[in-house]
């Protein structure tokens, strides 16, 4: 059995605004072992792309990590200071984040994008570093002509390969995906798919890949979590978040994916997510859900842990 390599309890990250504190991530709690790939889905809103912001220490003002601790290999990065967090990022951890065109500096070539973490973390020439990038571009389809080009002169899918290749230059231990498929076509978005896959079963890298697109983590995670509401509902193997769904949201996702075969009607999830300055009672879904019970509009459901290493949080599974 591999080792934890990420433990994240209890982190409530909240944005304070004008309007009101905004709970985007509120007591999520879960772990990821070396080399595993964990999916996170859920609508838009619910904190996924804040979690991951958090996991690197990159919560942009006025949010901030009010609550818990986020230990990779051994160091607790919400303790970290900003000097000290520089030295974990893409050391240790990376992010292809949602959107390659708004992470990638436009006024910047590409060649000097990818050098620059080569020069501060590893202490190589730029010559050195250009040298490393050209190879990196190769491995994820690009040629070493890209180099000299800006994010302007691209197309989607090579901007998004280039994001690729930048969260992979100094071989971090946990890769963190966000929406790494959006507004791509069907076909880049398979071509990067398989270039995912290609990587882990080379790098061995740990994953986390955020995504609305359950398919895609069914594709690639061997955990699956689905948060509502800044909350993480479900977690569980995704053969077992997949195959037997137990939280009422989970389902009502999954009711909502068309199937090639099967004669399952499509349905929808009624209402909309909560508004997180003032989140509901008791479980945030409840207003949505089919099963609602009184103690669910008045208490938070527990954690409850229905097998090793499947947990939910619904009243329909505590034992009173």
């Amino acid at each position: 059995m591999s080792s934890t390599l990420l433990s994240v309890s209890d982190v409530r990250i909240y944005y304070y605004t004008l309007t009101g504190i905004v709970r985007a991530v509120d007591g999520v709690s879960f772990q990821l072992r070396e080399g595993e790939v964990l999916g996170i889905a859920g609508e838009s809103g619910c904190g996924k792309s804040t979690l991951g912001y958090g996991l690197l220490g990159l919560i942009p003002p006025p949010g901030r990590i009010v609550r818990g601790s986020i230990v990779l290999d051994g160091i607790d990065i919400a303790k970290l200071k900003p000097a000290e967090l520089r030295k974990i990022r893409w050391a240790k951890v990376s992010m292809v984040f949602q959107g390659a065109m708004n992470a990638l500096n436009p006024v910047y070539t590409v060649g000097h994008q990818l050098a620059e973490p080569l020069v501060l973390h590893k202490g190589l020439s730029v010559k050195e570093s250009l040298e490393v990038a050209a190879e990196m571009l190769k491995r994820v389809g690009l040629t070493p002509e890209v180099l000299k080009r800006y994010p302007h002169e691209l197309s989607g899918g090579m901007k998004q390969r280039v994001m690729i290749a930048m969260a992979l230059l100094l071989k971090p231990r946990l890769v963190i995906a966000d929406e790494p498929t959006t507004a791509l076509d069907v076909v880049i978005q398979a071509q990067i798919m398989n270039l995912f896959k290609e990587i882990r079963q080379v790098e061995k890298n740990a994953m986390i890949f955020i995504t609305h697109d359950l398919s895609l983590i069914a594709e690639i995670a061997d955990k699956t979590g689905v948060m509502y509401a800044g909350k993480m509902v479900e977690i569980g193997s995704s053969e077992s978040v997949f195959g037997n769904p137990l939280h009422p949201y989970t389902q009502g996702l999954l009711r909502s994916i068309p199937r090639l075969r099967g004669k399952e009607k499509i349905t929808w999830i009624p209402g909309v997510p909560p508004d997180l300055r003032m989140p509901p009672p008791g479980c945030r879904f409840h207003p949505r859900c089919p099963y609602a019970m009184d103690i669910c509009r008045s208490e938070e459901p527990p954690e409850i842990e229905v097998e090793k290493g499947r947990t939910v949080s619904c009243w329909l599974y505590a034992k009173r």
